[in-house]
């Protein structure tokens, strides 16, 4: 059921109750929330409703709460982004809430109004928009989440749901910013399966990724490429983010088939290459590809696409417990070209030609 015409009640936090600016130098990555959040519920009787911009708080939850027990949980990621003319700008923000809807109809969650729910996110930036990051480089990341909240014990789909969006100014999503990343390819655990649930962003999923991530990192590491679950040969993504390579001048990614996330950005890169008359090729690739490639030179560049870092260019691969260097451990010029298209665009400083920029303010 969605209620499209609640209406969005706002509870300003007083002035001198707001919290401190931090440094826009020092922001890391998801470390300081704004200070009000937007929330809404719904249960089977009411629908949508209950929607409000209300101050950043804790939540309460039952401890039988559905969501701690069932795993009924997803989220999005987003960023609002201030322009050299001071605008605040969103980029895609509908194409994420038609993502989210997607997880919530694999999850058996309610789907949500997604413009009245766009115009309750431009309210609350509005809102909180000193908390918009005028440093190059930084952003607002905007996190909606959907739970489960009845009090129940017993497997089935929850008839109460918490829908909230918190906001957090951010710098670079990786601690080396713009800079060639370190793979490592994980052949002994897996992701997700065919059938299963690794197209939604839903909270399971990155729990399942963690060990795999916490042993590669503990290996110098920076993120985790995963390979099919079923013959372990097949690419699919990176940890947080899709991938590419490319192979004898052609931009190779692995195709949607229901076990990696349909990223925005990685969309974003697909069109933008459609655009420059890229040769693309969205199919199945293994990692013995990848590896022979890679050894005999043809393996031009490799990089990684997500809302968080946007382009992560690929320095090293390690499979096998065997190192291939890629574009020289350097930059290479598709990654360099699309990291700057893209951030230019969401900053307003490009001509948005695929219509993906909404003005906040």
């Amino acid at each position: 059921m969605l209620h499209k015409d609640f209406e969005i009640a706002v509870n300003k936090l007083p002035e001198e109750q707001r919290k401190q600016k931090p440094d826009q130098d020092k922001l890391g990555f998801g470390q300081y929330y704004a200070d009000h959040m937007f929330t809404m519920r719904w249960n089977r009787q009411d629908g949508w409703h209950d929607a409000q911009i209300e101050p950043y708080g804790n939540i309460s939850l039952d401890p039988a709460a559905m969501v701690l027990h069932y795993g009924q949980a997803i989220f999005e990621g987003m960023k609002a982004y201030r322009s050299n003319d001071g605008r605040i700008l969103l980029f895609r923000p509908l194409d994420n809430f038609a993502r989210m809807n997607q997880s919530a109809l694999r999850m058996c969650m309610p789907r949500f109004p997604e413009e009245r729910v766009l115009q309750a996110l431009k309210a609350l930036i509005y809102l909180d928009q000193d908390w918009v990051p005028s440093e190059p480089g930084a952003t607002l990341y905007i996190r909606p989440t959907m739970v489960a909240i009845e009090p129940h014990l017993g497997l089935r789909s929850a008839e109460e749901y918490l829908f909230y969006i918190i906001n957090s100014p951010v710098g670079a999503y990786y601690s080396e910013g713009f800079s060639p990343t370190k793979i490592y390819v994980e052949d002994s655990y897996v992701r997700a399966v065919p059938g299963g649930v690794g197209f939604a962003k839903t909270a399971g999923n990155y729990a399942a990724s963690l060990k795999a991530q916490v042993e590669a990192h503990n290996k110098g590491f920076t993120q985790v490429l995963w390979l099919d679950a079923v013959e372990h040969k097949y690419i699919e993504e990176v940890g947080t983010s899709n991938i590419f390579f490319v192979i004898n001048d052609v931009l190779v990614t692995p195709p949607l088939g229901g076990s990696i996330l349909p990223g925005i950005t990685r969309d974003s890169v697909l069109k933008l290459a459609e655009e420059w008359e890229i040769p693309v090729e969205e199919r199945r690739l293994t990692i013995g590809e990848v590896i022979q490639a890679a050894e005999d030179g043809s393996l031009q560049e490799s990089f990684g696409t997500g809302t968080a870092a946007v382009i992560s260019p690929v320095g090293e691969l390690t499979y096998c417990e065997k190192t291939y260097t890629i574009a020289g451990g350097g930059i290479g010029p598709l990654s360099q070209r699309f990291y700057d298209a893209i951030q230019e665009i969401q900053f307003g400083a490009r001509e948005d030609s695929q219509n993906w920029v909404v003005p906040v303010c």
